[in-house]
């Protein structure tokens, strides 16, 4: 029992010397002096943050505006320069969406020019039926005593769109008229025609005689929400090689809906 007590006052004891107590004393006043300089350091760090927010007023006026960089287009797809007898039936509806750079031009910020990105959806409904024998296509009109519940093309499309822009925007408003026109380029990255017909059914994807790249003009004209939409394809849908009979097929689209935007 002695030897024990003995045992655990030698450790006590040198603590309680003065070389340990000056030892302890060190230990304490270096965590105090660390504690110190955190705190100082925090507290100035917190105090740069409020005077940075209290120098940014988020509810000031954007004088370097821009607008309308996001779009939806919503349309009904016609086809012009048709073969004889063919015709468009049911409703022939389109998509698109995209991104657009707004980039303004004057001072006031009412003119600008916009270049994106966007993607398209172009279904056709209509009376040509599409064979493929041999891996060559075959096109005609079907005949008149012929029934289908379904005979459509559906086109997707990537999309450059570039235009100039006029608006009467102002930096406290965004309500206003716009003018807005330019030139699509659309990149077909695949198609697909499905027929359900009392003759049969049939389908085919990525028919080499449509023409990939298609270009045309537009115009959106409108006030806040709602602005009019058209468009006019300025090559055909399909290659010359594409023929009902000696006949090319030389239809070209055009688009006329409603264009929203957004930002």
């Amino acid at each position: 029992m002695q030897l024990a007590i003995s045992v655990l006052f030698i450790p006590l004891k040198s603590v309680l010397s003065l070389k340990g107590f000056t030892s302890l004393f060190n230990i304490c006043s270096m965590r105090n002096y660390l504690f110190i300089i955190t705190f100082f350091i925090t507290l100035g760090i917190a105090a740069q943050e409020k005077e940075i927010k209290d120098e940014i007023n988020f509810d000031a006026i954007d004088s370097l505006y821009r607008e309308d960089q996001f779009y939806l287009n919503i349309t009904y797809n016609a086809l012009q320069h048709r073969p004889d007898g063919l015709t468009q039936n049911k409703l022939s509806p389109g998509i698109a969406f995209g991104f657009l750079r707004d980039m303004p031009i004057n001072k006031k910020r009412t003119f600008a020019v916009a270049t994106g990105l966007g993607y398209s959806l172009a279904i056709y409904n209509q009376n040509l039926q599409i064979r493929e024998t041999a891996g060559l296509n075959s096109y005609q009109v079907f005949d008149t005593d012929v029934t289908f519940n379904k005979n459509k093309l559906s086109l997707h499309y990537v999309d450059l769109p570039i235009e100039f822009r006029w608006r009467d925007s102002t930096p406290e408003s965004h309500i206003f008229w716009r003018v807005y026109t330019g030139v699509k380029l659309s990149y077909l990255f695949y198609d697909e025609y499905k027929s359900e017909a009392s003759i049969g059914d049939f389908k085919q994807s990525n028919n080499k005689d449509f023409n990939q790249f298609h270009y045309g003009v537009y115009v959106a004209l409108g006030w806040n929400t709602w602005n009019f939409y058209a468009y006019y394809g300025l090559n055909p849908l399909l290659k010359s090689s594409a023929k009902i009979g000696n006949q090319s097929i030389d239809m070209n689209a055009t688009n006329f809906g409603l264009m929203f935007y957004i930002l």
